[in-house]
């Protein structure tokens, strides 16, 4: 088993400082932590960015300014934006976040999409004309339901075949362990291009159960602060250093 692709998501959209003081907030925080997790192994950054008041924000300035200053310290890190509505922004807002920005990688909730059908197709048209790659956010099967059905119907393109299986955003405590990725591989047992996040102090099991599979994994401050045994990390970079030594144990296993 090769090493698999590893993705860090260091702040997400609801954390802040007070959760944990290495959480990045500020564009050159964010910098920061994204050169420190690609020194520990990380491939690609999932990208919040946040505004003045430290809320999260889908604001096209505040990723151009982000993704320039990636683009140049940080040129071999893949960079996916989020397009997360997080209780916030209506799709209205995520169609003009990506029309206007024109990311080369972008995260898309189906279930997000689905508040609008009107628009929804404009916006994997836009991502398809724009060669912005999708990957879809999938928090359960039904939400998997959706997606080969716009499949069908051409509302989500061939090309558009990547997805994220979130293990646990559902359950009590917000908790996964390994067996939650059963019923997403069950629902698309032939998917190539997939990736998993998943939360709580078994973080690094899910992921590695993951990627003993064929998957590539999305670690960080987004989803779980804590090892296994409960106790903080020190950082994001640290995270990732735990979970590839967790990947190289079962590999060896």
């Amino acid at each position: 088993m090769t090493r698999p692709f590893i993705m860090v998501a260091p702040n997400g959209a609801r954390r802040g400082k007070g959760d944990h003081s290495a959480l990045p907030v500020t564009v050159p925080e964010l910098i920061i932590t994204a050169a420190s997790c690609y020194a520990a192994g990380a491939d690609g950054l999932h990208l919040h960015v946040r505004d003045a008041k430290g809320d999260h924000s889908l604001d096209v300035g505040l990723y151009r300014e982000a993704t320039s200053e990636l683009a140049i310290q940080l040129p071999n890190l893949q960079v996916q934006i989020t397009t997360e509505a997080a209780g916030i922004f209506d799709v209205p807002h995520q169609f003009k976040c990506l029309q206007e920005l024109q990311p080369k990688w972008a995260s898309i909730s189906v279930r997000e999409m689905a508040r609008d059908l009107i628009l929804a197709p404009k916006v994997y048209d836009i991502c398809a004309e724009n060669n912005t790659k999708v990957q879809h956010i999938l928090y359960n099967t039904d939400d998997i339901e959706l997606l080969l059905e716009w499949q069908k119907q051409g509302i989500v393109k061939a090309t558009q075949n990547s997805v994220l299986f979130v293990l646990g955003r559902y359950t009590e405590g917000q908790v996964s362990t390994p067996d939650d990725l059963i019923p997403f591989r069950k629902a698309l047992p032939d998917i190539t291009d997939w990736m998993v996040c998943s939360f709580g102090p078994q973080e690094h099991a899910c992921l590695a159960n993951a990627a003993v599979q064929g998957g590539s994994v999305r670690v960080g401050f987004e989803n779980s602060l804590v090892t296994s045994d409960g106790i903080q990390h020190a950082d994001n970079a640290a995270s990732i250093t735990a979970l590839i030594r967790t990947i190289e144990q079962l590999k060896q296993a």
